[in-house]
């Protein structure tokens, strides 16, 4: 496109500070485009009081990137095969069964009570401070399972450390295609990802929205970019507009229901 790009990284309350500078503090000129999650567009506006700008009303999707699905995973010494095995240990001891995440309110965390919700079982939920420490304590079996990127787990997976037993998405991954999908595995509408997608701030000229949407597609198709990316376990993606703002205004309502069902707040 003929532009330098300056990567400004400004860190802090779980994104939200480089999200409403981008939103609310620079002119809507095209010149500035956000890198937004799951966690800092449906998630945080349910786990905050304010934070400055509202993600539906104030920023533009542009196109989304790349998503990670998530995984159910258990310690390989325990005796869950699958996730039939899962739910009717759950259901057998409601609120004994324990799984790990990487804190309260991350998307670990609502896989898991997305995955409690769709099965009718009840789970004890571990908070970590961080997915890796959670993953650690699956493999050394002081916890039995937990919910966690594909991305981050390929490679102990195939080390036998862990044993993957569903991804939460609508297909199986070519890293590891013995393992089924959620809904292949009995339980519908569990699909949960974490996905990435570029965005501007509303106002910014629908032509410049179409320019950089059109020229970020042909680069996120184009499979010379594609292939060390999916290589890592990441689904690449592109869209238009119009399906990036449906994306984020599904997951904003799912998350807020599971998040108020639940009465999650953030440590």
């Amino acid at each position: 496109i003929g532009q330098n790009v300056i990567v400004d990284n400004r860190p802090g309350a779980n994104g939200n500070i480089g999200s409403v500078h981008a939103a609310k503090q620079l002119p809507a000129d095209g010149y500035t485009l956000l890198l937004g999650t799951t966690s800092t567009l449906a998630i945080n506006p349910h786990l905050y009081a304010s934070m400055g700008y509202d993600p539906l009303s104030d920023l533009q999707p542009v196109t989304l990137t790349h998503q990670m699905p998530n995984v159910l995973l258990v310690n390989p010494n325990t005796p869950y095969r699958n996730v039939a095995d899962v739910i009717g240990a759950a259901k057998s001891k409601p609120g004994s069964l324990a799984y790990g995440s990487a804190g309260n309110g991350n998307t670990m965390h609502l896989a898991g009570e997305l995955f409690q919700s769709r099965s009718g079982a009840r789970l004890m939920h571990v908070p970590y401070k961080g997915g890796a420490p959670a993953l650690n304590d699956v493999m050394a079996g002081q916890i039995p399972m937990m919910f966690n990127n594909l991305p981050a787990v390929v490679q102990v997976h195939k080390a036998g450390k862990i044993r993957v037993l569903a991804l939460a998405t609508a297909k199986r991954s070519p890293l590891l295609p013995d393992v089924p999908t959620m809904a292949e595995a009995g339980l519908q509408q569990a699909d949960s990802v974490v996905w990435n997608g570029v965005l501007m701030r509303k106002g910014t000229p629908a032509a410049i929205v179409d320019y950089l949407n059109k020229e970020m597609r042909a680069v996120l198709e184009s499979p010379a970019f594609r292939a060390p990316i999916e290589a890592q376990g990441f689904d690449v993606l592109s869209s238009t507009p119009k399906e990036f703002e449906a994306v984020l205004q599904r997951d904003h309502a799912l998350m807020g229901e599971l998040i108020k069902q639940n009465n999650i707040k953030i440590e």
